[in-house]
Formats: C-alpha cells, structure tokens, sequence
C-alpha cells in the first residue's frame, strides 16, 4: 500500500487521505471524502485554509474523550466553526472517569495495580481485546461516526489523541464495509508507525499527555499489523464482516450501502 495520502501540516503529524486505497471488486477508495489524524489543536491559519479549501473539509469525528477535550479545550477548526463537529468518545465516560492513561491504553500505566476496574478481556491480544471494548462499550459512538463519514457534503476527519488506536478502529471499519482487503486496511493502520516518534513527541507536548507518556518506551506505541488482522478476522468469524457488526448494532442495509457508497469513486 502506498502512504501518498499523507497531508502535511505544520499542526498535524498523522494526517493522512484514505483515498486511492483499491478495493476487492476492482473499484478505489474515493479521495477527500476520509482522512484520518492526531489532535488538531496545534493547527496553523494556513491548515486550516488547506484544509477547509483545498481539502474540502467539512466535518470532524473527535473520538477522544471527555477529560482529554477538557483539558485540551477546543481545536481552531471548531472555534472558527469552520467545520461541524461531532464528539463521539469511544469510553463509557457517563459511568466512570476516565484518565489520560486509559484513553492512550497504556499497558504500562501508572494506574496499574491501583484499585481502578480493569477492562474485561476481549481477546488474547492486549490491544485487539482493546479494540474489541470500543465495539461492545459504545456502538453508539461507533456507529455515530460512521454516520457522519456517511452523511458528509465534504471530507471527514476522523481523529484521537495519535490517530492510531481509537481513529484505527473506526478507519478500520469503514475501510472494510468499503472492500478494502484485510491486508490493505491493516496495512493503512500500520502506516502511522512510520511516524510514531513524532507523534508520540507532539503528544508530550500537549498537557494532557505530557505526565503519562514520559519515559515510556518508543516500542509500546508501534501498531503491530497482528492487532488489525485479529480486529478483521473477529468481525468476520462472529459478525460476517465489519458490515455485519453494524447491522447487528441497528443500520439497516441502505445506511451500509449509503456509507460504502459515499466512500467509493
């Protein structure tokens, strides 16, 4: 897979079009309909006006959750209401609190060992298990944000704290219902590792994160291409597909062809 649908910004580190990416049935992604990024609150005047006109961005999926927006306050994007908005935290944020630590998943976190619940175990694999809680936790917020890549007059902007974990998940999804092959939607998740120092920097020197990430080890932030593959194979053995899932969360079929639609050329 190639990586030319990296956007590069000044604010931004992991921004990138999933246009161009081909699907199983001969067809292509469409550009400027999705892009996937870390935060945006370091965007420059001259992002911004790159984005809104010569992107064509119209809408923002923020997937991060409340204490992380509370302490980042709000990007340019949404200030300037250059582009609408739309919060759909992938943590049960209206039953317990959630830190920093739990949104970044850190499995070395501070926390560790403390009295906070851990997370049920989903699967073998520590991130996949992760991944799978977004899924079973809020579908709501899953199935909101695919609605709104749906439903967008322009591009879409799917984004977290890196724009790996949460943004993968979503990204991941959508890609999928598209007919992106396994191997292509694990390949764009793996892609973020090319710029994973980076990311993990910018992020240090956002006050939310700057506490938890320090002295943590490069190598724990890498996205391994086994979580996405076991993301894809547990849709298909216990839904038939990414599709599925989101029938069986409540989409109806045109909503499903609506989504895969609108991100096809």
């Amino acid at each position: 897979m190639s990586t030319s649908g990296w956007i590069d910004l000044d604010g931004v580190v992991n921004m990138r079009d999933v246009g161009g990416l081909p699907t199983t049935d001969g067809a292509t992604v469409a550009s400027g309909r999705l892009l996937r990024s870390d935060n945006l609150q370091d965007l420059t005047d001259a992002d911004v006006r790159h984005l809104v006109e010569q992107v064509g961005v119209t809408d923002i999926v923020d997937l991060r959750s409340d204490i992380e927006v509370r302490i980042e306050g709000p990007g340019p994007l949404q200030v300037r209401e250059l582009a609408t908005h739309h919060r759909h935290s992938l943590f049960r944020d209206d039953e317990m609190e959630v830190s920093a630590e739990d949104a970044l998943v850190l499995p070395w976190s501070k926390s560790a060992g403390t009295e906070r619940p851990k997370p049920p175990r989903r699967d073998d694999d520590y991130w996949a298990s992760h991944y799978l809680g977004y899924l079973a936790d809020r579908p709501d917020s899953v199935l909101g944000a695919l609605q709104v890549v749906a439903e967008s007059r322009g591009a879409t902007i799917v984004h977290c704290a890196a724009g790996k974990d949460r943004t993968g998940t979503v990204v991941g999804l959508a890609l999928s219902v598209a007919g992106v092959a396994d191997e292509d939607v694990v390949a764009d998740y793996v892609a973020t590792g090319e710029r994973i120092e980076a990311i993990v920097a910018r992020l240090m020197a956002r006050p939310a994160y700057e506490e938890v990430l320090r002295d943590q080890p490069m190598s724990h932030h890498l996205p391994r291409p086994e979580t996405m593959q076991r993301i894809l194979a547990v849709l298909a053995e216990r839904h038939g597909g990414a599709a599925g899932w989101l029938l069986e969360n409540g989409w109806s079929e045109d909503q499903v062809a609506q989504l895969r639609g609108r991100l096809r050329d």
